[in-house]
C-alpha cells in the first residue's frame, strides 16, 4: 500500500520500523528531519515530503501530531475522498478529526506502543479497524475498543506500565552485582510470565504459602499497593 506520515515523532518512527520490511510505499514529513532522514536512509521504500506531498502520496495517512497543532497543521492541506486516515492522537476525538482531513475519511484512532517496529506489540483501536488489523496483524494484536470512554479508561488502564517498570528496575538495583544481567534476567522472567496466561490462575499458583511471592506481595499489599493503585486509576480517570 502507498502509506503517509504526517509527523514523524518517535511512535510514528516505530510504525514506520514495523512497517517497511512489508514492502509498503511510505512517505514520511520532512517536520523531524532526523528521524525522517534516518528512516529514509535505513530503508529503500521509505520517502521524504512536505506535509501535502505526503498527501498526495499516500492512500491511508496516518496522523502522528499533537492534538494542539493538528487543526493548523490539517487545516492548509488537501485530501482526496478516496483516502482513508487513522489517527494516533488520543487527545482528539474523531469526529474533529474526520472534519479537519475531509473529504478523506476519518476511519479509526490507533495507539501504537515502540513494541510495534519489532512486533509482537498490543494496540488500542476505535472505529473502523480493519485497515489497522490488515496492516498491522497477526505480527501485533489489535484490541478494539467500543466507543471514547473505554478508550479513556484503557487509557488509564495502560499507565500501570510505568510502575511495573519501576518495580522491575527497585528489584535490579537491589540485586547489585552485575546490574545488567539482574535486570535482563528480571524483565525476563516478569515479561515471559506475564505472557504465558491470565493474572488470576498465575496469582493462584504464586501463592505458594510461605514462599517468597506470597510474602513480598502480602508485604506490599500491606504497605497500601493496592489501594494506591486503585486511587491513582480514578484520579486518571477523573473519578477522584
Amino acid at each position: 500500500m502507498r502509506l503517509g506520515f504526517l509527523g514523524t515523532g518517535s511512535i510514528a518512527e516505530a510504525v514506520v520500523r514495523g512497517l517497511a520490511p512489508a514492502g509498503h510505499a511510505i512517505t514520511v514529513s520532512e517536520r523531524n528531519a532526523a528521524r525522517a532522514a534516518r528512516l529514509a536512509g535505513e530503508f529503500l521504500n521509505v520517502g521524504i515530503a512536505g506535509n501535502q506531498g505526503v498527501v498526495e502520496a499516500s492512500e491511508v495517512v496516518f496522523l502522528g501530531l499533537m492534538a494542539e497543532d493538528a487543526p493548523d497543521i490539517l487545516g492548509g492541506l488537501r485530501f482526496r475522498a478516496d483516502q482513508r486516515v487513522v489517527s494516533f492522537m488520543a487527545g482528539m476525538p474523531l469526529d474533529e478529526v474526520a472534519a479537519l482531513v475531509a473529504p478523506a475519511r476519518a476511519e479509526a484512532i490507533m495507539l501504537p506502543y515502540p513494541g510495534i517496529a519489532q512486533g509482537g506489540s498490543p494496540i488500542l483501536a476505535l472505529g473502523e479497524v480493519a485497515v489497522i488489523e490488515a496492516l498491522f496483524a497477526p505480527a501485533n494484536t489489535v484490541y478494539a475498543l467500543r466507543d471514547a470512554a473505554e478508550l479513556d479508561a484503557y487509557l488509564c488502564a495502560q499507565a500501570v506500565l510505568s510502575p511495573a517498570v519501576q518495580m522491575v528496575g527497585v528489584a535490579a538495583e537491589w540485586l547489585g552485582g552485575d546490574g545488567a544481567q539482574g535486570e535482563a534476567f528480571l524483565r525476563h522472567l516478569v515479561g515471559s510470565s506475564l505472557m504465558s496466561g491470565a493474572c488470576a490462575p498465575m496469582l493462584e499458583a504464586l501463592n505458594t504459602e510461605g514462599g517468597y511471592n506470597q510474602r513480598l506481595r502480602q508485604h506490599m499489599e500491606a504497605a497500601g499497593m493496592r489501594e494506591a493503585l486503585r486511587e491513582g486509576l480514578d484520579r486518571l480517570g477523573g473519578k477522584a
